[in-house]
């Protein structure tokens, strides 16, 4: 098998988890893109042998959450996963909050939490945040492209849908709305509804595919997760390529999909008008 399994990971349950169990039921090589806490659900991709080496052209591309941020208390994490801390007497109105969106649209400095897998000193962040330790982790930029306010929940939560790159966290995301009216907030619930091609529309629960008497049917191409142009090779290109021979093609540079006759080879690169494959995830 070759390809994508668009796996619905449920909470309670890791990412490392998930994936053992979907490797004992396909028995071929595999990995996931896009780790996700436990308490977190949503779309977890896993690419099945080569098609992991498409994994490096997958990772900037737009990813899509469904988080409730509660305004009535905040956590070391920012999340369930740790007691209250910090208790608020404010609680922002939905207009107050939709006011203030704007500012964190965009390019914004963010910074990780310290229950995350940042590494300081060769150890993991969370661990040392999980001792008492004092963690102060440096602002990087993240990208979020959109946030809505979807609705009120509860009487102090607010429930939101974020579009934004890889690297975001959405745990610092509630945090920071909340130090925007000076309360306290954390993460209650957060669901990955897509990340680039894959979604939860084109996704399979976790316990569907592991009771599936035919796995073969959630398969999803490798060449159907790329957006790049498309380059057919004849045979005698195909042989010259594999041969490491070079041939000009009148293209622009950047990155392709690269095709011999009707099979899918991977992704190539035109430099300066000649072609190099980046990376073979053709059927070997």
């Amino acid at each position: 098998m070759l390809g994508f399994i668009n796996i619905y990971k449920p909470r309670e349950i890791s990412s490392a988890f998930a994936v053992n169990k979907f490797k004992r039921k396909v028995g071929v090589k595999c990995g996931h893109m896009g780790t996700l806490d436990p308490l977190a659900s949503g779309v977890l991709p896993i690419g099945l042998n080569q098609a992991t080496r498409l994994f490096n052209y997958l990772l900037d591309k737009e990813k899509k959450y469904i988080a409730t941020f509660d305004f009535a208390y905040e956590t070391p994490s920012y999340d369930l996963e740790t007691q209250p801390i910090k208790y608020s007497d404010f609680i922002p109105t939905k207009d107050e909050i939709k006011a203030i969106l704007p500012d964190f649209i965009g390019m914004i400095e963010q910074v990780p939490p310290a229950f995350s897998a940042k590494m300081i000193d060769g150890k993991r962040s969370y661990k040392l945040a999980r001792k008492g330790k004092a963690i102060e982790l440096a602002p990087k930029t993240v990208e979020i492209t959109d946030i809505k306010l979807i609705e009120k929940v509860s009487d102090s939560a607010y429930s939101f849908e974020i579009s934004c790159r890889g690297g975001t966290y959405i745990r610092s995301l509630a945090r920071d709305i909340g130090e925007k009216f000076s309360c306290a907030s954390t993460m209650t619930s957060l669901e990955r509804t897509a990340s680039g091609f894959f979604t939860k529309e084109n996704s399979v629960e976790l316990n569907e595919f592991i009771n599936s008497d035919d796995i073969e049917k959630y398969l999803i191409k490798p060449e159907s997760v790329l957006n790049f142009p498309k380059i057919t090779l004849s045979t005698k290109e195909s042989t010259r390529l594999l041969h490491g021979l070079k041939d000009e093609y009148d293209l622009s540079d950047g990155l392709y999909s690269i095709f011999s006759v009707n099979e899918f080879w991977g992704v190539g690169e035109i430099k300066n008008k000649i072609l190099k494959m980046k990376s073979f995830v053709r059927d070997l």
